[in-house]
């Protein structure tokens, strides 16, 4: 597995990993300290911002589980790749999207850049 391949696979157990500790750990090995995370609902520096936001979209979709659709594409340290948030109940998936992510040089995420390419209609 490659590195960017690797930082992928942690960003996907950190959103979901179950109960703010294990998110807290699952963060910290995914994400530099000073790690960010924007898409369009937020914007948040540091772990526990991170955590925070994953947090929150467990609780506003509670029974789902976040998944890679396709491959990683990534060069001189950045990545992209999509994503959609499926319920583990019926395998629907209402939200999906795409990030990018730039990596420090120990393979954990510096930057997402998250964009969404699916939302539930309000």
């Amino acid at each position: 597995m490659s590195v960017s391949e690797t930082a992928v696979a942690r960003y996907f157990e950190a959103w979901n990993a179950k109960g703010a500790e294990n998110i807290a750990k699952a963060v910290a090995a995914a994400w530099t300290e000073d790690g960010s995370y924007t898409d369009p609902l937020a914007e948040v520096v540091g772990q526990e911002g991170v955590a925070a936001v994953i947090a929150g979209a467990q609780g506003q979709f509670p029974g789902y589980e976040f998944r890679q659709t396709g491959a990683v594409d990534a060069h001189h340290g950045i990545a992209r790749f999509a994503w959609e948030l499926v319920s583990l109940a019926d395998g629907s998936a209402p939200v999906a999207g795409s990030d990018v992510i730039a990596l420090a040089d120990d393979g954990r995420i510096r930057t997402v850049h998250g964009f969404l390419d699916r939302v539930p209609a309000v």
